[in-house]
């Protein structure tokens, strides 16, 4: 079986698959095989050619020619896949702080309302603030958030706790401070 191969040529993608028999013109091994001038070079500009001579169990040889597409893939849909996985991963991040923040100010809310508490009470709710606190700036170094909107959740997070605190009367405010 003889095979022929030509790579880096190119086709169209119309152009997928050419069939070629030998009545169409003879082929042999000394002889090269030739397109006919009407097919141009602006033909060949989408993929890779191959060609090879088959034979089939009746001894009939035909050529194939088949192209296969060789392009990079294009940069705006690259952009746009890129762009949808930062998207699905900054959503989560931003609600993963989302819920960090209802948590703690749930709970500040909790112990704002009840009338007997003590000021150990505090302590499992400064836990929470401080793991919301580290998935606020992780948000920030990543870009997720602008470092102001971070700073502006944390500040929120502290002004509560404070609130509850003078509330209860476990931290009395300087004289020069606002409480807003």
């Amino acid at each position: 079986m003889a095979a022929f191969s030509c790579s880096w040529l190119t086709l169209p993608s119309k152009m997928r698959s050419l069939s070629l028999t030998p009545s169409s013109f003879p082929v042999s091994n000394s002889t090269s095989l030739a397109f006919s001038k009407n097919l141009s070079d602006s033909a060949f500009s989408h993929g890779s050619l191959s060609v090879s001579i088959m034979q089939n169990q009746t001894r009939r040889s035909a050529i194939v020619c088949e192209a296969a597409p060789q392009r990079k893939t294009d940069s705006a849909v690259k952009r746009a896949r890129l762009a949808e996985k930062r998207r699905i991963y900054n959503k989560a991040r931003k609600s993963e702080i989302r819920t960090r923040m209802r948590k703690v100010l749930e709970a500040l809310e909790v112990l704002r309302k009840k009338s007997d508490a003590q000021a150990e009470e505090i302590v499992p709710i400064e836990k929470l603030i401080g793991e919301a606190y580290s998935v606020i700036d992780k948000a920030v170094r990543a870009g997720t958030l602008h470092r102001n909107t971070g700073a502006n959740r944390k500040s929120r997070l502290a002004r509560r706790k404070k609130l509850v605190e003078i509330h209860h009367g476990w931290y009395t405010p300087a004289a020069s401070e606002v409480v807003v």
